[in-house]
């Protein structure tokens, strides 16, 4: 199974995962809010703050895979996205996918109040 830690607060975040969840296969994916627990994530060394930032998930062999590389894991087990997945995959695409990914997700980290909160509390005062 694959674990899929994503941000249940960010409008646009849901919208996706719900789509995803909606077209996935039964028993391939746990879907993990982690406004609503972070627990399972912070067990695999990911603060709620990186967690927020960017998309992560666990494959069945307990690899964890974040941002770009885990759209990919997601869309190899999802009919319609699988050809993406495998063109996101290719050298140079990924890089590029990976850069524009990092951009947006800082950017909308920075917007989110509960991303700041989250980040602020892990701040040393």
């Amino acid at each position: 199974m694959i674990t899929v830690f994503y941000d249940g607060k960010c409008g646009l975040c849901s919208k996706e995962i719900n789509h995803y969840r909606e077209i996935a296969p039964s028993g391939v994916f746990d879907w993990q809010d982690i406004t609503e627990s972070a627990t399972a994530l912070e067990q695999e060394g990911v603060s709620l703050a990186d967690g927020l930032r960017r998309l992560h998930a666990l494959d069945a062999t307990g690899q964890l895979h974040v941002g770009v590389d885990a759209f990919i894991l997601l869309w190899r087990q999802l009919d319609r996205w699988r050809m993406l997945a495998a063109v996101v995959a290719l050298p140079g695409v990924r890089q590029i996918a990976n850069a524009v990914y990092n951009a947006f997700a800082n950017w909308r980290f920075k917007r989110l109040a509960h991303c700041q909160i989250a980040a602020n509390s892990e701040t040393p005062s």
